[in-house]
């Protein structure tokens, strides 16, 4: 038992140098038969075949597939390694590095590679002089193609016998660990755990960029949420193109502005629908960025937004705001202070500043200056309603401020006319004022029975060329009751059309601020 304990140790220290030794030289010169050596030598010195098998020594006993350790006894009508078909690249197969092909490594030994050195252990253990044919022609003991079959390919033509040359080839680099290379045995990593000394080490990729945008943006986009509604959210699929458009509209909607923006709501003839616009949209901005917006009645005298919300906490207008506005403006003022003069809709999630309820007094330009400058300071999204008086100081300060402008109008003579007779008065204003026409939005909201449809059929043509979008609000009998306008009691189809304006109008909003001036 000794004897066998010390010869299994000493069979893995030389498998192991076996193996590092044919790592540093791939190419031995001295397995091969001597082409140069005349034929007469050969015959002279020849040994029997007995007598070399006698002579092998336990290096070849372990590994019988290897020709380069020695001639292994091969069967009768087996031919020589050397004289089957080799590829017809001239350099051995065993010089270049294997290939990612089918063909198994030469470092990694293959299932029936176990089975071959377990058949040959207990003849080695008994008799260190046991022939090498016992491990069997296809079974090499480090797998795959062997060196004298392993670059032929199928089919291929059998060549003459190749020997290398004289003079030993340039070697291969020694394959590297990690490195696309060859891996190292079992047995070589027992004596060599960090690798082969004097390999180098795995140097990193060049010319990579570590840009925190860039590798932001190679991160892998974010799954799609599931539907929400219908047969496609039991199911728990994707959602369907009207749901998939609804959530682009949404996010369009609450696109994040570098800085307070003002949207006007104008139409010089009364009854346009211009209050219901302005809190229909003002509600889809809040419900979509989820607060910070505020709807603001700009009347001159008495508008009647204070009659179309809900009264809530407060009942101060304009006018209370205006003679607080000390207080107001100092610089420790908070957002609470200033909430306390709006009315807060919670269905729309947006705040409403309505304008005053007597004549007593008018609100001039510079008062418009001093609440657009405190309103800025705590909402992100400024949406005025206008009167119906072009003159007005007010007004035109409005129209000054305004980064969107929305047209309601309705499908009416009257209606359409005054916006017609506006966007030609704006039109004569200059640069600044045609640009304002060129991003306007016409928002058509009709109520029961206010439909002409030559006068769609005319003006709809010409609001689509001057304007740059036109969405149509379909009728709700909620609108049309007149009283405080419930963004939640408004119908799907309202709702919808109400989302769709306010991503058109933050479209222009996105386009306005990236334009140079």
């Amino acid at each position: 038992m000794t004897d066998s304990h010390n010869s299994g140790q000493h069979k893995d220290r030389e498998a192991a140098a076996a193996e590092v030794r044919r790592m540093w030289q791939p190419t031995p010169s001295w397995s091969q038969p001597d082409p140069n050596q005349s034929t007469d030598a050969e015959s002279s010195d020849a040994q029997p075949v007995e007598e070399t098998e006698e002579q092998a020594d336990a290096l070849s006993q372990d590994f019988p597939g290897d020709s380069w350790s020695g001639p292994a006894a091969k069967p009768v009508d087996q031919p020589a390694p050397w004289t089957q078909p080799q590829p017809s690249a001239p350099t051995p197969s065993w010089t270049q590095p294997a290939a990612e092909s089918g063909a198994a490594s030469w470092s990694q030994p293959e299932e029936q590679d176990d089975e071959a050195a377990l058949e040959a252990e207990p003849a080695a253990a008994t008799d260190d002089a046991a022939p090498a044919q016992d491990a069997g022609q296809n079974s090499p003991v480090f797998g795959g193609s062997s060196f004298h079959g392993s670059g032929q390919e199928p089919g291929a033509q059998p060549q003459g016998a190749q020997f290398p040359p004289a003079q030993p080839p340039q070697a291969a680099p020694a394959p590297q660990p990690g490195q696309g290379g060859q891996p190292l045995s079992p047995a070589a990593q027992h004596f060599f755990p960090q690798g082969v000394p004097g390999q180098q080490a795995q140097q990193p990729p060049k010319n990579l960029s570590y840009r925190a945008d860039e590798l932001i943006q190679a991160l892998p986009l974010p799954r799609e949420a599931p539907a929400e509604r219908g047969m496609r959210s039991m199911l728990k699929l994707r959602p369907g193109s009207t749901e998939r458009s609804e959530r682009i509209a949404r996010a369009t909607a609450a696109t994040a502005f570098r800085r307070p923006v003002t949207i006007v709501v104008a139409n010089p003839k009364g009854g346009s629908g211009k209050t219901p616009t302005t809190l229909m949209l003002a509600g889809a901005l809040g419900q979509a960025r989820g607060g910070g917006v505020v709807a603001w009645d700009n009347n001159e005298l008495r508008g009647n937004m204070h009659l179309r919300t809900h009264d809530t906490n407060s009942r101060s207008t304009v006018t209370d705001m205006l003679q607080a506005m000390p207080m107001l403006t100092q610089p420790d003022a908070r957002l609470g202070d200033v909430a306390a003069y709006l009315r807060h809709q919670v269905a729309g999630q947006y705040d409403v500043l309505t304008s005053a309820t007597t004549t007593y007094a008018q609100i001039e330009a510079k008062d418009f200056d001093q609440i657009h400058r405190l309103l800025s300071r705590f909402y992100k999204v400024l949406v005025i309603d206008t009167g119906n008086n072009e003159g007005s100081s007010n007004w035109r300060e409005a129209m000054k401020a305004a980064d969107a402008l929305v047209i309601p109008i309705k499908w009416k003579s009257l209606s359409c006319a005054a916006a017609v007779q506006m966007l030609e008065e704006l039109d004569n204003q200059g640069p600044e004022a045609q640009r304002l026409i060129r991003r306007a939005i016409i928002a058509v909201s009709n109520g029961p029975g206010d439909v002409n449809k030559e006068v769609e059929k005319q003006l709809r043509p010409y609001f689509e060329s001057r304007a740059a979008a036109v969405v149509d609000i379909p009728t709700d009998m909620h609108v049309a009751a007149e009283g405080p306008l419930d963004h939640n009691a408004l119908q799907p189809g309202t709702r919808r059309a109400a989302l769709d304006l306010a991503a058109r109008v933050s479209e222009q909003i996105t386009t306005a601020l990236n334009t140079p001036r």
